[in-house]
């Protein structure tokens, strides 16, 4: 073989294997996006680079791996399914203590499915692997929860931040908790009424 054959196919092997280099990274690239959904938009907003994204979504898979989830029983689906109808009838008089009881069933249904409880931000990561499609209602139900701490979230905030935490609870158990009830927003002239859409 002549030098210049042996540079060739020197080069021609490389060219391949940056190909198949390339190759490798999008097809990580896709499954992260396919898993993750908008959560992968969102770590990649607030991270330096999508490389450093991505490594903290695989570090995430990676955590998840190592926690023992157990499917809920009948009778424990059955129960929060319960849990959440008594609460959003006392959505109506009670819309404030309401939401904070919603917070509370969801994190007490996340500690008995198996994930970590503990920070918001570690929950989030946590059921981003498995919840990631209903993680933004997650995030917007807490966002509304601090505000109404705060004293800074009307009604229509509340009743948003039920809904938001009822989307997750219906992925946590893997089906509605109530149907399509949902707590509608009252008019002061309007009967109370809890059943709705």
């Amino acid at each position: 073989m002549s030098p210049t054959q042996i540079v060739l196919l020197v080069l021609a092997v490389l060219v391949v294997a940056a190909l198949v280099a390339v190759a490798v990274v999008a097809s990580r690239r896709r499954a992260l996006r396919s898993r993750f959904g908008p959560e992968y938009d969102r770590v990649v907003a607030e991270q330096d680079s999508r490389s450093a994204a991505e490594r903290e979504l695989r570090e995430r898979e990676r955590r998840h791996a190592e926690l023992t989830l157990t499917p809920l029983s009948p009778a424990d689906r059955a129960r929060y399914a319960a849990a959440w109808e008594e609460l959003q009838v006392r959505f109506v008089d009670a819309p404030a203590e309401a939401v904070g009881d919603a917070d509370e069933l969801v994190s007490r249904l996340i500690a008995d499915r198996g994930y970590p409880t503990g920070e918001f931000a570690e929950q989030a990561a946590h059921l981003s692997v498995e919840h990631a499609r209903t993680l933004t209602h997650y995030r917007e139900a807490h966002e509304i929860r601090l505000r109404n701490e705060r004293g800074e979230a009307g009604t229509e905030d509340l009743r948003q931040a039920v809904v938001h935490y009822r989307t997750l609870v219906a992925d946590l158990l893997g089906e509605e908790p109530v149907g399509h009830r949902l707590p509608e927003q009252q008019h002061p002239d309007s009967p109370q009424d809890a059943t709705t859409r």
